[in-house]
């Protein structure tokens, strides 16, 4: 019996204790989740409270996924040495502090930086969540069931989200939205330092902090250099920012195969299945996210629903996101892994095929039912990427690994926003036709978001506000053809990909390790 092992055993928790531990980690996992969908529907209400530019407005949504997404293989490492349920601890209460005083931004510029400081501990929780999870369901059955209710929380905070979220922003102020975080931390505050039980790893390597610097360096300019691409400006500051990320990203791999005891382990990439469910992971995102951020604002701006009426209609395509999550934990009994992956990539294809065809005006019910048709696909497929992804390591590195499943899923976060959100607010600013009569500050602030048109035909005249709107509706349509177009072709090359990935994977996860 290893050391790691040992130490696993003597903190083993009793069957009820474990399904009490997974409750009590289920409110930072929901909390995640109506964080990012939350502030997806306050867009409109921080356009018109803080007047963002085009760019402020995308960073106030991505910096948090950007710095939460560089962090997470450092603190899911952190974790694995100074304990998995401390940082998650620590991470809490960081991150309920900070939603207050991000509850109370006077400017974009203040918002923005409470959004990074919340990304900065929200890397302290997801990695912890999961890697918890990966100690203290030993049983492959068990195991694959807690994590299909993880990823169930996910779609559940998706689903919370919008009617929290909704009825909020209807009745009060836009920062009421992160003062949401306050009452959902309690639980784990308060109940986690006695129904969790500690594992680190009991030799964890030495601190590196270039490891640190390099993992950070490879994603954040990265991801800002395609921010830049998406956009068509500063060619070559974006491909400057491209070529740091590469390159930053190749140092650490190779500083990370030279190490004796390396912070993130690489080799784990040579193994197809792992692989394989990390591609998975991030597309499916990739697709979700960039989906809400187009449908989000459609139904507020454009068909002109409130937020509690928009949130109420995407419930039964995050309900059903929920259903297809727990359903593949049964379905993977009997059907092999890389078909369940293929058609939950296949109908994330769908539902961007539908929205090329429906995505008009007066085509509420439509874009709904193919929101519903990519719930389907992204919680068939979510569930047994992060069981692949935990199974493939001993469960002494179950954080690290548990960082990189989500270094994935936050990636995807990163890359929905900024390249679809990105290209679809650029094909708005391109096609915009702003009405003779408008011009000056006016005219640069409708052309910079959406939510600036509407806030800019508030205060015209009844003819010049209908014909701005109308083309601010149908320019914002018009990058939904580029958007869907793209999210349609990424589906399916992935889909591609993975079938060749797990094609010899005759089963969903390898049986869990016993001692």
């Amino acid at each position: 019996m290893t050391p790691s092992t040992a130490a696993a055993r003597t903190t083993a928790p009793s069957s009820t204790r474990r399904w009490l531990a997974l409750a009590v980690l289920m409110f930072p996992v929901l909390l995640i989740s109506v964080d990012n969908t939350v502030l997806s529907f306050a867009v409109p209400a921080l356009s018109k409270a803080l007047a963002p530019t085009s760019d402020q407005l995308l960073w106030m949504i991505d910096v948090y996924p950007l710095v939460l997404a560089g962090l997470l293989v450092p603190m899911g490492s952190l974790g694995d040495r100074i304990g998995r349920r401390r940082i998650l601890l620590i991470g809490s209460a960081g991150f309920g502090v900070v939603s207050a005083l991000a509850a109370f931004s006077p400017s974009a510029e203040w918002l923005i930086a409470a959004r990074a400081l919340l990304g900065l501990f929200g890397s302290m929780l997801m990695p912890a969540t999961l890697s918890l999870i990966r100690s203290i369901f030993t049983d492959q059955d068990e195991r694959r069931r807690a994590i299909a209710i993880w990823a169930a929380g996910f779609a559940g905070g998706a689903a919370l989200g919008p009617i929290l979220g909704g009825w909020l922003l209807e009745h009060f102020a836009w920062g009421s939205v992160f003062l949401l975080a306050v009452p959902m931390l309690l639980p784990i505050l308060v109940g986690g330092p006695f129904l969790i039980p500690e594992f680190k790893d009991p030799r964890p390597g030495p601190v590196d902090p270039l490891s640190i610097a390099l993992a950070i360096l490879a994603l954040a300019p990265l991801v800002f250099g395609i921010k830049l691409a998406a956009k068509g400006a500063d060619p070559v500051v974006a491909a400057a920012a491209v070529a740091v990320g590469l390159v930053s990203g190749w140092l650490f791999v190779r500083r990370q195969l030279r190490w004796p005891i390396p912070m993130l382990d690489v080799r784990l990439f040579r193994n197809p299945t792992f692989s394989g469910a990390l591609a998975v992971n991030l597309l499916s995102v990739f697709s979700m996210v960039g989906f809400i951020y187009f449908l989000t604002q459609h139904l507020q701006l454009v068909a002109g629903l409130s937020p509690m009426q928009a949130g109420v209609l995407m419930i039964p395509g995050l309900a059903l996101s929920i259903v297809s999550g727990l359903s593949a934990a049964r379905l993977v009994r009997r059907v092999a892994v890389s078909t369940l992956m293929v058609s939950g990539l296949g109908l994330n294809a769908v539902a961007y095929a539908l929205v090329l065809v429906v995505a008009q005006a007066d085509s509420v019910l439509p874009l709904m039912g193919a929101f519903a048709v990519l719930g389907a696909g992204v919680g068939l497929s979510e569930t047994l990427s992060n069981d692949l992804a935990l199974s493939a390591v001993p469960p002494a590195k179950a954080g690290a690994a548990s960082a990189i499943s989500e270094t994935a899923y936050e990636s995807g976060t990163v890359l929905g926003t900024a390249v679809l959100g990105g290209l679809l607010n650029a094909a708005y600013t391109r096609n915009l036709r702003v009405p003779e009569g408008i011009g000056g500050a006016d005219a640069a602030a409708a052309a910079q978001t959406l939510g600036g048109a509407h806030d800019v035909a508030a205060h015209l005249p009844a003819d010049q506000a209908a014909a701005l709107l109308a083309s601010a509706a149908h320019a914002f349509d018009s990058g939904v053809a580029v958007t869907a177009s793209i999210g349609m072709a990424t589906a399916v090359v992935a889909a591609v990909v993975i079938h060749r990935a797990l094609r010899r994977q005759p089963v969903a996860v390898a049986p869990a390790a016993h001692d």
